[in-house]
């Protein structure tokens, strides 16, 4: 597991993270009827460029039909050394050997998750717009915060529209990773790059591109490299 979730560890100080290449954070579509179907496009993805982190988020979802999508994804991503987050559910995200948990707001509290899963798992929370939110989550023990969404997504209802300079003072202030969501798509890619983010996390920018999700990813790790140069 240690080798999965280094993708995602906080690594160097601020300064040093500037000068380092975005990464991209993979979300599931918010329902995967073919679960075959999907992870031929998922390997295919995976395999056109850098990506750190896949979180399987899918609403809504019983436990039956999340586990079912867990345990058909993790060996196609986990064995590319890329980290599995699951959405909402750090229980069943111990259970069933995901390399991490993503949380909201209105979910497990974060020691909740920590004690669910482990001082090793990688737990990112959602901080909206709010650097209070974020920074509270950093000293709790979060090895990432998510602000967003920056643009309009038809994935999920949203309320909260940051300005992407909360990614250029978290950047320059604190340590632990941030990570922009939010309707991104390749052509906003590198502005929430150049402004400080450490992962774009995506999800309909390459499920839906109309070249495939294959482009898109190879699309997308042009525009974070052009961004870091």
């Amino acid at each position: 597991m240690a080798a999965r979730c280094r993708s995602l560890d906080p690594g160097p100080a601020a300064a040093q993270r500037a000068a380092m290449t975005c990464r991209l954070y993979l979300i599931t579509p918010p329902a995967l009827p073919d679960l075959d179907a999907f992870a031929a496009e998922l390997e295919a993805a995976l395999d056109a460029g850098d990506v750190a982190a896949l979180q399987i988020r899918l609403k809504p979802a019983d436990d039956a039909t999340i586990e079912a999508a867990v345990r058909r994804l993790a060996p196609v991503v986990q064995s590319r050394g890329v980290a599995v987050i699951l959405n909402d559910r750090p229980d069943l995200a111990a259970r069933l050997g995901c390399d991490g948990a993503h949380i909201g707001q209105g979910d497990a509290s974060l020691a909740e998750a920590r004690r669910l899963m482990g001082p090793r798992a990688m737990i990112g929370v959602t901080c909206h717009d709010s650097r209070h939110l974020a920074m509270e989550a950093a000293e709790g023990g979060a090895d990432y915060v998510a602000f967003g969404a920056f643009f309009d997504t038809g994935t999920k209802s949203t309320v909260h529209r940051p300005d992407p300079e909360i990614l250029t003072i978290w950047q320059e202030t604190m340590e632990v990773p941030c990570v922009a969501i939010g309707g991104i798509t390749v052509e906003t890619a590198r502005g929430l790059a150049e402004a400080g983010a450490d992962f774009l996390a995506v999800s309909a920018g390459v499920w839906r591109h109309p070249e495939g999700p294959a482009a898109a990813v190879g699309a997308f790790v042009a525009e974070l490299a052009a961004a870091a140069r």
